[in-house]
Parts: structure tokens; sequence; C-alpha cells
């Protein structure tokens, strides 16, 4: 009777860790390098995704050359779900040139987001310093 209820312990234990482990997504708005972005991050599904909420002119322009007509409300970053605590994986549409790549990012601290982003299997990577603004 011992191992039935040590059995149950471990088992429920083992499936409530990786929920308990789990980091909340970024939240606040965050600002791209050169503050011509703007993201915020919510949950979507079983996954977190940024959409752009404000764009300078210059990246409205940028993105219309990539093909992209509505830049607000584009979402950048899809489907992303967390690799370890503070570090997520999914894809990364880039609008200036109207393709979707694989990325990370990272939460280094409250302030601070490191996106990378991959154009084929680990090559020509990119990583911008993303810096929350509210």
């Amino acid at each position: 009777m011992l191992f039935k209820y040590s059995a149950a312990i471990l088992t429920l234990s083992l499936v409530a860790a990786p929920a308990a482990a789990r980091t909340p997504p970024p939240a606040g708005i965050w600002a791209n390098p050169h503050n011509t972005v703007h993201v915020t991050f919510k949950r979507c599904r079983d996954a977190i995704c940024g959409k752009v909420v404000w764009a300078s002119r210059t990246a409205i322009e940028d993105a219309q050359r990539g093909g992209v007509d509505q830049l607000v409300g584009e979402e950048l970053f899809r489907d992303f779900v967390e690799d370890e605590p503070g570090r997520w994986s999914g894809e990364v549409f880039i609008p200036d040139v109207g393709q979707t790549v694989s990325g990370t990012i990272t939460q280094i601290d409250a302030r601070t987001l490191v996106g990378e982003g991959c154009m084929f299997a680990g090559f020509g990577c990119k990583t911008q310093s993303w810096k929350r603004i509210k």
C-alpha cells in the first residue's frame, strides 16, 4: 500500500514540475535596439507570441518594401515555447525581407530581452537586445 501512494506522489510531482518551472512570458512592451518597433508579448494557445503595437514611419516603409501592408498588428514572434527557464524558441518574422526564420528570445533581466534569429540551420544569425519600455 505504501508503494502505491509513493508511486502516485512521484507521478504527480513529475507532472507538476514542468508547469511550476515555467517562466511567465516577458510581460509589457519592448522596443527594438533602434526604438523603431514596439512589441507586446502574450500567451497564444500553448506558446507565447509578440505582436507589433507601434512602429516608426521608417519601420513601416521598410516593412512595405518587404511586402507587409500593415506592420502594426503583425505578429513578429510566433509560437515560442520555453526551452529552459527564461529562454523560448520559435519563429521570427522579419517584415523588411518578408521571411520567417527560427529564433530564440532570452530574458536577461527585468528590462532586457535578447532575441536571435537564424536564416538557415544556425547560419546567418543576428542578435538584438530589446528593452522594456512599459
